[in-house]
């Protein structure tokens, strides 16, 4: 197996954890994993991983998955098989420049044109890369993500940087810096009478992805705090300490954060955008992603003691539904099936 580099060997959000879970599962099972070379310079990527393609050999067993939406531009010579996430362009405008997403379309359809098999994650990202891409849905096998709910569930204390939220009710947001987390409205949100009467705290965690400028801008003038970017532990315990996880994302392809918060037994309120519909459970939802309804439905939320109990305690047993090891062994089923094409 072979996954690219730029995903497995830097820490890019979602798509890292989901390629290094599906990449561990395997090893465990005996499988050999390599990486495909790749560059800082996006063209440049294109370019390695579709030389790549066309130039590693159709070898027993060994299979090319391009784990990351995008992937070779023309046909590999070794079984082949991408990962498209989702398609946030087909719902809202914000995800990307004009530009961004045409060069993003051109490749996404290259890599589906070039690969044996399409996995997705979520039955909402199925539907959205039929429409959008006219893939028929019997070539899409959708896989949904698992979580560890017993790494999440474990207890974690604050680290020292942050301890000082020990005693210090917050709302969380857990997640990439960028236009389609709906950032900007979740800040004004805190300014409104709802929440700033309250006087509850709003804590951002995360690093910039793309396209962060006004997000960024928001979050820096806002009386609001910001932390950065987290490790592993400091992710958990930012969880397990809060009053409530807060995602009032415009799209998701699957909707990571929310699943583990859910399995750190931390209440939850998002949108029910894109696949949120479908992994979000037991969580509370906001009316609408502007600010004053997320504004209202914070305050509504931490104002019931009862709703935030019951989304605590099903939160768990709606997160084990959700397995690495079965999304392991789906992803096994479908390089099967492209070793015998």
């Amino acid at each position: 197996m072979s996954f690219p580099s730029r995903i497995l060997s830097r820490h890019v959000g979602g798509n890292t954890t989901y390629a290094r879970e599906i990449a561990k599962g395997l090893e465990l099972r005996g499988v050999e994993i390599a990486q495909l070379s790749s560059s800082k310079r996006a063209a440049l990527t294109a370019v390695q991983e579709t030389w790549q393609g066309l130039t590693l050999p159709a070898t027993p067993g060994f299979v090319l998955h391009y784990s990351a939406d995008t992937g070779p531009l023309l046909p590999t010579r070794a079984p082949s098989v991408v990962t498209v996430h989702g398609v946030a362009s087909r719902w809202i405008t914000t995800a990307r420049s004009a530009r961004q997403e045409k060069i993003w379309r051109t490749r996404v359809q290259r890599a589906i044109q070039s690969t044996d098999a399409v996995i997705t994650v979520s039955q909402s990202s199925a539907d959205d890369l039929s429409a959008v891409f006219g893939v028929e849905p019997s070539r899409i096998t959708t896989i949904p993500h698992g979580v560890d709910t017993e790494y999440f569930a474990h207890r974690r204390e604050l680290s020292d940087r942050l301890k000082h939220l020990r005693t210090t009710p917050y709302v969380l947001y857990l997640g990439n810096i960028e236009p389609r987390k709906n950032l900007v409205e979740l800040v004004r949100a805190f300014a409104l009478p709802p929440l700033k009467e309250l006087g509850v705290k709003l804590v951002i965690a995360g690093k910039p992805a793309w396209n962060a400028a006004e997000s960024m801008a928001a979050i820096q003038s806002a009386e609001i705090e910001y932390v950065g970017f987290v490790d592993d532990d400091e992710r958990v315990a930012l969880m397990q300490h809060s009053a409530l996880f807060a995602f009032p994302s415009l799209y998701e392809g699957f909707g990571f954060p929310v699943l583990e918060a859910l399995a750190a037994g931390t209440p939850v309120i998002c949108s029910d955008r894109g696949s949120l519909k479908e992994v979000a459970g037991p969580s509370l939802l906001f009316a609408d992603t502007d600010a004053a309804s997320i504004s209202q439905g914070i305050a509504d939320a931490l104002g019931s003691s009862t709703a935030l109990d019951n989304v605590r305690e099903a939160g768990l047993a709606w997160a084990k539904h959700f397995s690495w090891n079965s999304s392991v062994d789906a992803h096994a089923e479908v390089y099967e099936r492209v070793l015998q094409r």
